[in-house]
């Protein structure tokens, strides 16, 4: 921003153009529009992040967002609990969710395997994943992770790790392009790849 504006503006700007997807405009257009708030708006939106940080946490079994002891999906009976999708992160369980076909539960790793960037397989939720397979006598794992080569990478490092285990390891069968991200799946796209997966 420009020297001309005051410095808690320049700095709620960069906190703004931290966010993933935010460019420095953007962040300004944020930046001026936090200003055009009543003192009360301000403080309810201020409110809102300290809450989110306070509240939400990672679900005791499946590692997604909550803030109860198991999220929606872990405590409903109903739901399938014997087949678990495993996922790059809580997004991707919203997109299975707008399929409304899937009635399995889930499983977050929090990220991909990538030594380019410093992420071992110990930094994700992957010995999660391990305990929970005897605890809840899983009997399939379908591997969900984006068609990338961290997402396949992953896949084949945790479906290694399965296999002893005598559960069965599926993928997906995507109907998604190479590269391509779950979050911005359609619903038939993401059903397709669901119905025709294929075992590992």
């Amino acid at each position: 921003m420009a020297e001309s504006n005051a410095l808690p503006l320049v700095l709620l700007a960069e906190q703004f153009a931290r966010l993933p997807g935010i460019g420095m405009k953007s962040a300004q257009r944020l930046a001026y529009h936090v200003m055009s708030m009543s003192d009360s708006e301000a403080q309810e939106f201020a409110h809102a992040i300290i809450n989110v940080h306070k509240t939400v946490h990672l679900c005791s079994c499946c590692q997604n967002y909550t803030d109860r002891e198991l999220c929606p999906v872990c405590a409903d009976n109903r739901r399938d609990h014997k087949t678990v999708c495993v996922v790059e992160s809580p997004k991707d369980i919203s997109a299975f969710e707008r399929t409304k076909e899937y009635k399995g539960v889930y499983h977050v790793l929090h990220g991909l395997i990538s030594p380019i960037d410093g992420v071992s397989p110990d930094k994700l939720k992957i010995k999660e994943l391990l305990s929970r397979i005897s605890r809840d006598s899983v009997e399939e794992v379908i591997m969900a992770t984006n068609p990338t080569v961290e997402g396949e990478a992953t896949a084949m490092y945790i479906s290694k790790l399965l296999k002893p285990l005598g559960v069965k390891v599926t993928r997906l069968a995507f109907g998604l392009p190479i590269g391509g991200m779950l979050e911005y799946a359609d619903e038939i796209t993401l059903y397709k790849a669901l119905e025709n997966r294929n075992e590992i």
